[in-house]
């Protein structure tokens, strides 16, 4: 795992969006995967700025959600695939066929797990999952003590992240859904690369637990410490508890350039 300690969240979007753009050289039609809230929102308006300006081309793309809420009606602006559709599918210009997300509103929710699921492995696996982390450690819904194994499945939400998530639903939790359909930490841990981007001092406790911590099912991020190639790009308030901070920060200043992250 490597941690990255930037200046902002603006420094971490920047540094995360040319990843993704020297991944998109490599490989231009690059599945990435792309969580939702307001963290990540610093990469996408990097990537779609480079998309503009011409310094790389992601019309190949495809994008593909970690989550998404259950029973929300069709259209729902607050559903993921709405918002992702919003942020990043629309402002990239790329066309329907190369987005895929689960289908919170199916009739069969069980089944449509297991059919996301098999759809991300038929389209040959993600490139590059983002994450984001919640104030209790859990990546995706996978809420603590979710089974670091766990494919594709449906979750119920902790009362902690439906006020967490209140936010964008009025400040009214009796909006927020008490289900979810998410990507399971064994379905995460499939993607070549997980890149985790958290930023404020109220992360800090559980960055430290995901990266210095041990590995726990209490502590969903930190299976992260599995994957051979993890990335945790952090602001100073994020970093705020890690023992290793020093270190984190002497290791990256002297990576070698070819390296990338």
């Amino acid at each position: 795992m490597e941690v990255v300690i930037v200046k902002d969240a603006e420094a971490g979007g920047d540094l995360i969006a040319g990843a993704i753009a020297d991944l998109l050289v490599r490989k231009p039609d690059a599945l990435l995967g792309v969580a939702t809230g307001s963290t990540p929102l610093p990469i996408y308006d990097a990537l779609i700025a480079k998309a503009r300006a011409g310094s790389v081309d992601a019309s190949r793309a495809r994008i593909c959600q970690l989550d998404e809420y259950v029973g929300l009606p069709a259209g729902h602006p607050e559903s993921y695939r709405a918002t992702v559709l919003r942020q990043v599918v629309e402002p990239l210009g790329l066309p329907a066929e190369q987005f895929m997300g689960p289908d919170g509103s199916a009739a069969d929710v069980q089944a449509a797990c297991v059919a996301y699921d098999r759809a991300l492995a038929e389209a040959g696996g993600v490139d590059l999952q983002i994450l984001g982390i919640g104030t209790d450690g859990h990546i995706g819904f996978n809420e603590p003590c979710s089974s670091l194994a766990s494919r594709t499945r449906i979750k119920t939400l902790t009362e902690q992240t439906r006020i967490d998530n209140a936010r964008f639903f009025d400040d009214d939790i009796e909006q927020v859904p008490h289900h979810v359909i998410t990507q399971g930490i064994g379905t995460i841990l499939d993607a070549r690369h997980l890149v985790l981007l958290a930023t404020g001092e109220g992360k800090a406790e559980a960055v430290a637990q995901t990266v210095e911590g041990p590995v726990a099912s209490l502590v969903p991020a930190s299976a992260l410490q599995l994957h051979p190639h993890a990335t945790v790009v952090v602001d100073e308030g994020a970093a705020s508890k890690l023992k290793l901070a020093d270190y984190f920060r002497h290791a990256f200043d002297n990576k070698p350039s070819w390296q990338g992250i």
